[in-house]
């Protein structure tokens, strides 16, 4: 009979099985690589050092939480660094200009195609996905996080509510702020749902 695996081992499948989500929801919300890989890797971090004693039960929500604080938190560090840098313009030769700021969501979001596809099915369903995730984008942050968390995590409206610090109320109407949105911008652009 195999050993029951150890509180440690059962941390690393948790943190295995959140990685790729977590980074995509930090992607949509800074809209930059490395600092999403920041996030995600400091989200991880806090949870191991402060939770891991935890019940293995309360890390989704704990991790959702510290994941949504530390976003907070790399806004808040960019919003002082941005009003330092333009307040001391001569330190403006110190701002590197070399990132476009630019993602191809497509590049990081594995699609799997269902059965078999031709070209042109795969092609269409790409640029399909290509606008959904521009429209995402394009939605108001804390609409944006709500629906990331209701429908990308999957979490119930209570946990999106205690992950995002907000009341259920204010976590129904931001998600239904946002399918309204996305349904309306997507019909502009001829696709129905």
């Amino acid at each position: 009979m195999p050993a029951a695996p150890s509180p440690a081992d059962e941390l690393d499948e948790f943190l295995a099985s959140v990685e790729k989500r977590a980074f995509k929801r930090a992607l949509y919300a800074v809209r930059d690589e490395e600092a999403a890989l920041d996030i995600v890797q400091d989200s991880m971090i806090r949870l191991v050092t402060s939770y891991a004693d935890r019940p293995a039960a309360e890390w989704p929500m704990l991790f959702q939480r510290i994941l949504s604080n530390a976003t907070l938190d790399w806004f808040r560090r960019q919003k002082v660094r941005n009003a330092v840098f333009h307040t001391m313009s001569d330190l403006e030769a110190t701002v590197s200009g070399d990132g476009d700021g630019d993602v191809d969501l497509l590049e990081i979001l594995a699609v799997e195609a269902l059965g078999t596809e031709g070209a042109e099915e795969t092609a269409n369903r790409g640029e399909v996905l290509r606008i959904i995730e521009e429209e995402i984008q394009n939605l108001p942050a804390r609409q944006r996080e709500a629906f990331l968390m209701r429908y990308w995590e999957e979490l119930d409206v209570a946990e999106t509510a205690a992950a995002m610090g907000c009341s259920e109320g204010s976590v129904k109407t931001h998600c239904s702020r946002a399918v309204a949105a996305l349904a309306k911008a997507l019909k502009g652009r001829g696709i129905g749902l």
